[in-house]
């Protein structure tokens, strides 16, 4: 596998570039409800025969397959998961997570606050994440608005930098203007909170919504979508590695009530905190 470890050159933005996918028709990120967004929701598969694969995922289970199964292991949670046991979710070896905080400039997931405090008392590294709706407002007031309302950082050793979901269409956008967006989105919440706000997205949607940029590798970590037990994901145009990987949607996890996305970090648990405390 090839995992990618972060520079302390970069300050851990983990920077990246090349890498391509063929890129497929996306859902319109406009019919997603205000609220409905969360990570998986509209994402693509780059393979025309993907089948999600429907088995419970168990890390110890014989004949599924467990990425970089040394390094932290996390998931990713919004309302949708209902109320969560982070002790237990803690005690089954769960690393990290990201815990959707906000949509647009007026949704904060009902759940937040609680999982977000939950997961801090449970000694989870977790951090907070934004469902970006570009058709809505500018990416700057979409940054001001998370950061604002769950999205803001600490060093306190138990706190990652904001994510920002890409996904879901291109909300009628060209490549260039979704670049700008992306662009507005990162200077602010920079400018806010002293961090880099890591990306998740998809091949298909990131080579398909901003062209295969890589105008981002040398900013923001990638958290890369891509569903499969093969031993690698398919990786955007302009990113040659990955920081975190949720290559599931089917999860099963103690603590949690029905399936999760899970994760992988592509390092050891010291760059996790690393990463957490923006130290090299």
């Amino acid at each position: 596998m090839a995992a990618g470890v972060l520079g302390a050159s970069m300050a851990l933005a983990a920077t990246m570039t090349g890498g391509t996918a063929s890129a497929q028709s996306l859902p319109s990120g406009s019919d997603i409800p205000l609220g409905g967004g969360y990570m998986g929701v509209g994402y693509v598969q780059d393979s025309k025969a993907f089948a999600p694969d429907t088995r419970q995922l168990h890390l110890d289970a014989p004949g599924v397959m467990a990425p970089n199964a040394s390094y932290p292991s996390g998931i990713d949670v919004s309302h949708y998961q209902g109320t969560i046991n982070w002790t237990s979710v803690k005690a089954a070896g769960i690393q990290f997570a990201y815990i959707k905080a906000t949509e647009s400039t007026t949704y904060k997931d009902p759940t937040f606050s609680a999982d977000y405090l939950n997961a801090y008392n449970a000694k989870v590294i977790r951090g907070a994440y934004h469902f970006a709706r570009p058709d809505l407002s500018s990416g700057a007031a979409q940054a001001a608005y998370f950061a604002g309302n769950g999205g803001a950082w600490s060093a306190d050793n138990l706190t990652l930098p904001g994510m920002l979901d890409l996904e879901g269409g291109c909300y009628g956008k060209t490549a260039a203007a979704m670049q700008s967006w992306i662009l507005d989105f990162y200077n602010t919440y920079k400018a806010r909170t002293s961090r880099d706000v890591v990306l998740y997205t998809s091949a298909s949607w990131w080579n398909s919504c901003t062209g295969g940029w890589s105008g981002m590798s040398a900013r923001s970590p990638l958290n890369v979508a891509h569903w499969t037990t093969a031993a690698s994901p398919t990786i955007p145009g302009g990113f040659p590695f990955w920081t975190f990987w949720q290559y599931a949607d089917n999860g099963s996890v103690s603590g949690i009530t029905g399936a999760v996305d899970r994760d992988r970090f592509s390092a050891s648990s010291a760059r996790l905190l690393a990463l957490a405390n923006n130290t090299p």
